[in-house]
Formats: C-alpha cells, sequence, structure tokens
C-alpha cells in the first residue's frame, strides 16, 4: 500500500534533514560528541562486561525469510599449511560468506529508502550494485561508544517475554525508562528488550522470527524529542511483525533511517545485559559497539559490549 498520510505527518515531524549540513552522512551519531563520551565513561562503576552478540554459525537467527540475508558460512582456506616449506611455521586461514545483517548487527542508513530518498534527501539511487551506497555507506558511521540504557520493556510489563503480537509504544518506553531509574538523554544509545530473543536462545528460530513483538509507529518521536543516538533491540525485525497497520511494511525502519538518520541495531542478545542491571540496579552503562567499515556497506555485523 502506498506511504499513508499518518506516516508522512510522523515524518515531518522527526525529520532530520539540514540538521547538520547538507553534506552530513552519519546522521544522529552527530549527538555523541566528546562530552557525551566522557559522561558514558563515568558510569563504569564494577567494570563487569556483558557481551551482546550472537555466535556467527551457521545454524544462526536466519530462516530464508529474507531473501539474501545468509547465516554465516565458514570454510577454511588453509590448515596447519607449511607454506614457507617443510619443517617451518604453519598457519590456518579461514574465510566467511554472510549477510552483513545474518546476526548482530546494525541497519545503516541506505538499508531502506522510500519515495526515491535516503537521509538527509539524497537519492535512492546512489545505491549501485557494483559500488553498493556510493553515499552514506556504513563504513562513514563515526565511533560508535556511548552511554547505553536498558529499556527493558518486558521486565517492566513482569514478564520474561512479551507476546508477539504486542507493539511498544511510548508508554511502555517510559516505563521502562521509570524502571530503569535513570533519564535517556541526548547521544545515548537505547537497548529495547522484549524478550524475544529467548525464542531463538530455546532453539525455535521460528518463533523467534514471527510472530514478533515489536517498535510502534509511535515511537520513532520518542527517540527523537530525547534526541537518542541510535537504538537497538532483541528481535529479528525490529517493529512489530507483523506490522500494527496492516499492508504497512517497515514504516518505523523508514523513519528512524531515512527521515532521522538514525542507525537501528537488531538481533541483540539483552538476556545477561537484562540479568546484570537487575542484580546490580542500575540500567545505564558504558557501551561500545563499533561498526565494521564494509566501504558501501547498507549494514553491519556488531559485537557490542556493555560496561557496568
Amino acid at each position: 500500500m502506498p506511504l499513508p498520510q499518518e506516516f508522512h505527518d510522523i515524518a515531518a515531524r522527526v525529520n532530520n534533514w539540514g540538521r547538520w549540513g547538507a553534506d552530513d552522512e552519519i546522521g544522529t551519531l552527530n549527538l555523541i560528541t566528546d562530552e557525551v563520551v566522557r559522561a558514558a565513561a563515568a558510569t563504569v562503576r564494577s567494570g563487569r562486561r556483558v557481551p551482546l552478540a550472537l555466535p556467527l554459525r551457521q545454524d544462526g537467527v536466519q530462516t530464508g525469510m529474507i531473501p539474501g540475508r545468509v547465516n554465516p558460512l565458514h570454510t577454511m582456506t588453509a590448515v596447519n599449511q607449511e607454506i614457507f616449506g617443510p619443517g617451518t611455521v604453519a598457519t590456518s586461514d579461514d574465510a566467511v560468506t554472510m549477510g552483513l545483517q545474518a546476526a548482530t548487527h546494525w541497519d545503516g542508513l541506505t538499508h531502506v529508502s522510500h519515495s526515491g530518498r535516503l537521509y538527509n534527501d539524497r537519492p535512492a539511487d546512489t545505491i549501485t550494485a557494483h559500488a553498493g551506497a556510493t553515499a552514506l555507506g556504513i563504513e562513514k558511521a563515526t565511533p560508535i561508544t556511548s552511554r547505553g540504557v536498558l529499556l527493558d520493556v518486558a521486565r517492566a510489563h513482569g514478564t520474561d517475554l512479551l507476546p508477539g503480537g504486542h507493539a511498544v509504544t511510548p508508554e511502555d518506553l517510559d516505563a521502562a525508562e521509570e524502571l530503569a531509574g535513570t533519564t535517556v538523554r541526548s547521544g545515548d544509545i537505547a537497548l529495547v528488550r522484549t524478550g524475544q530473543l529467548r525464542h531463538y536462545l530455546a532453539g525455535d528460530r521460528q518463533a523467534y522470527a514471527f510472530p514478533s513483538p515489536g517498535l510502534s509507529l509511535r515511537t520513532p518521536e520518542w527517540f527523537h524529542a530525547r534526541d537518542v543516538a541510535a537504538v537497538a533491540n532483541d528481535t529479528l525485525t525490529f517493529e512489530i511483525f507483523p506490522p500494527e497497520v496492516e499492508g504497512l511494511w517497515m514504516p518505523v525502519h523508514a523513519l528512524h533511517l531515512v527521515e532521522m538518520g538514525m542507525l537501528q541495531g537488531q538481533n541483540w542478545n539483552l538476556e545477561g545485559l537484562a540479568a546484570a542491571c537487575a542484580e546490580e540496579g542500575r540500567y545505564s552503562f558504558f557501551l561500545s559497539a563499533m561498526a565494521e567499515p564494509f566501504v558501501g556497506g547498507s549494514g553491519t555485523p556488531v559485537a557490542p559490549v556493555a560496561v557496568l
């Protein structure tokens, strides 16, 4: 279906085109300033490190639902090979074929377009089959280290896992923010936990993929009002799936990536972090989530680490 007027109205309210200049290619990552990073570093108390990435494996989260997004295929290209002659030091090398968004990842600003445009009013045809993203590529992403805030929506609802049809609303984010005991502020990276990844961790890839809770069409304005630098969650599709408005596919992607210029992440493992935050009684931390600089990439694998 064509994008409805409701979408265009929200788009106008959250649009960041030109905010950081006509040539800007990093969007809301501009909000991660030196001052923001210094404040983020001050949140480290115990030094406890919590990894948030899923293992890169051939039986990963991808089920074939998304064409071309293949799980990692790992191949050994050399095994204990004495390349400098018999008795010399032997080496082993390997290679991998995978979708850049196969497992824990960031969606880049060229991952989606709408109405023929990308972030900052760039034409969608700047993405080509051979060169990929000739503008706004994931390699442009500046170092992604900031204060992270876990918005544990599932815990705020008194459950480990939201039902598949649950659209996470601004009211849900308010409740999770209250549970966190902190205010999400400019330059923060918000991590939204639904508990959906528990299906995958239990071995049920299909239940993880569909149906899925996720962010609703109303949430981009919540993140925009707080000047959040990036958002990630623990689902395959990020937004609620199937969509809350019948026939309106991926509107939250379009609002975040195209209108706001805000990276969004999927398949983040927030289970260990949720346990650690509940145990320590605090939900903010230093977060490192660097993008791999694939030139022309529309996304990137990421191995995020939260430091409490």
